[in-house]
C-alpha cells in the first residue's frame, strides 16, 4: 500500500515538473544571430542582429553604414560584442557574416531640380517650369536622407529676381521623428524656348532643307519674339546670310522665289476662254503673287505678269468694255442737240428730232 502511495506521488511530481520546464524554455529561448540585418538609426543594436535578444536587446554596438548603404560584419566580430554584454549561447547557424543596410530616402537631382522649377513658375515674369534653366549655386546630386523623412517636399520661402536673375528657393519634408527637415537652393534661372538653330552656313536666297535645321532651347531674351519653328523654317528661303548656330527668326525667311532673274519662264496668257502660253524671259525674281517684269521673246516687248508657280508668269489682258449705251434723248423730248462741227469754220445745226 504504501509502495503504491510513493509510485503515485511520484507520477504527479513529474506531470508537474515537465510542463514548468517546458515553459520556462520559451521565457529563456536562446538567441539566434540573424544573416542580413536593415536599420533606420545611425547605430546598430543587438536587438537588431539577435533574436531573443531579451533585456540587451537596445544597446548599441556598431555605428550603421551609412544612408542608403549595405556593409558586413565578421561573425566572430558580433560574437565578441555579444559576449562583451553578458549576450551568450548565440546560434550562429555557421554564418561568416551578417550584412547591415542603412535605410534612407532618396531624393533624386532631377526630381530637386524639377521641384525648384516649378516653385519658380511664374514669379518675376518667368514662363512654365517645363521652360526654365536653372544653374545652381553648388551642383546638384542625389540627395539622402533618413527614412524618418516620409512627408512631400514643400516650398516655404521662394525669392525671385528678375533683373539679376537670381533664385533662392526653401523647402521642408515632414519627419515621422521630429522636426520637419529644412532644405535651401540658391541659383540663377532663365526662361528658354524651343528654336530652329542653322546646322551650316547659309547664304542668302538659299532654301533650307530639313538637315540644314536642328531644335535647341535657347534663352528667351536671346531669340526674341520672332523666333521661327523648325516646320515653319524648312523649305523657306533666307532673306541674308547667317552662320551655323544662329537662332532662325521669322524675319530672316522668305518664299522661296519660283521665278529666278533671267530664268526662261512661261508666259501665260488667259481671257474668257482664250488661254495662250508664250516663252519669256523674267528680268527680276519674284515668289508666289509677286509682280515681276518680264521680256516676251516673241515680240521682244517687257510685260508685267504676277507669278502663280514654278517658272510661271500670268499676264492679265484687258477684257473690251461693253459698247456706251445711247444717250440720245428719248422719244418725245422737246430738248435739241447742240451744234457739232464737222469741218474748220463750218458749222451746222442738228434739227429738232421729230415728236
Amino acid at each position: 500500500m504504501i509502495l503504491r502511495s510513493l509510485l503515485l506521488a511520484t507520477a504527479l511530481l513529474a506531470v508537474t515538473v515537465v510542463p514548468a520546464l517546458a515553459q520556462d524554455e520559451d521565457v529563456i529561448a536562446a538567441p539566434v544571430l540573424r544573416a542580413s540585418v536593415s536599420v533606420s538609426s545611425d547605430v546598430v543594436r543587438i536587438g537588431d542582429v539577435v533574436d531573443n535578444a531579451g533585456t540587451a536587446a537596445q544597446i548599441a554596438i556598431y555605428r550603421a553604414p551609412d544612408l542608403g548603404t549595405t556593409g558586413s560584419l565578421p561573425t566572430a566580430q558580433v560574437i565578441s560584442a555579444l559576449r562583451a554584454h553578458q549576450v551568450i549561447g548565440v546560434d550562429t547557424r555557421d554564418l561568416r557574416e551578417i550584412s547591415v543596410t542603412r535605410l534612407a530616402r532618396t531624393l533624386d537631382a532631377k526630381d530637386i531640380e524639377s521641384q525648384v522649377a516649378r516653385a519658380l513658375e511664374h514669379r518675376g515674369g518667368l514662363g512654365d517650369a517645363a521652360n526654365l534653366s536653372l544653374t545652381f549655386d553648388r551642383d546638384v546630386q542625389d540627395m539622402r536622407l533618413e527614412a524618418s523623412n516620409t512627408g512631400a517636399m514643400q516650398p516655404v520661402s521662394s525669392r525671385y529676381d528678375a533683373r539679376s536673375g537670381r533664385f533662392d528657393v526653401s523647402f521642408e519634408i515632414g519627419n515621422d521623428s521630429g522636426a520637419p527637415t529644412k532644405l535651401r537652393f540658391t541659383g540663377s534661372a532663365i526662361e528658354t524656348v524651343e528654336a530652329a538653330i542653322l546646322a551650316r552656313d547659309v547664304e542668302r536666297n538659299e532654301v533650307l532643307k530639313s538637315s540644314d535645321v536642328v531644335i535647341e532651347r535657347r534663352p528667351k531674351l536671346a531669340v526674341g519674339s520672332d523666333a521661327a519653328s523648325r516646320d515653319r523654317a524648312v523649305g523657306m528661303q533666307m532673306r541674308k546670310a547667317l552662320r551655323a548656330g544662329s537662332a532662325l527668326r521669322t524675319a530672316d525667311l522668305a518664299k522661296p522665289d519660283l521665278v529666278q532673274r533671267d530664268q526662261t519662264v512661261t508666259l501665260i496668257f488667259q481671257s474668257g476662254g482664250l488661254y495662250l502660253t508664250i516663252r519669256g524671259k523674267a528680268l527680276e525674281g519674284g515668289t508666289e503673287g509677286d509682280v515681276v517684269s518680264v521680256l516676251n521673246l516673241q515680240s521682244r516687248r517687257t510685260v508685267t505678269g504676277t507669278v502663280v508657280g514654278r517658272g510661271q508668269v500670268s499676264i492679265s489682258v484687258a477684257t473690251p468694255s461693253p459698247p456706251a449705251q445711247d444717250a440720245s434723248p428719248t422719244i418725245g423730248s422737246v430738248e435739241t442737240a447742240a451744234p457739232v462741227a464737222v469741218a474748220a469754220g463750218n458749222t451746222v445745226s442738228a434739227s429738232p428730232k421729230p415728236e
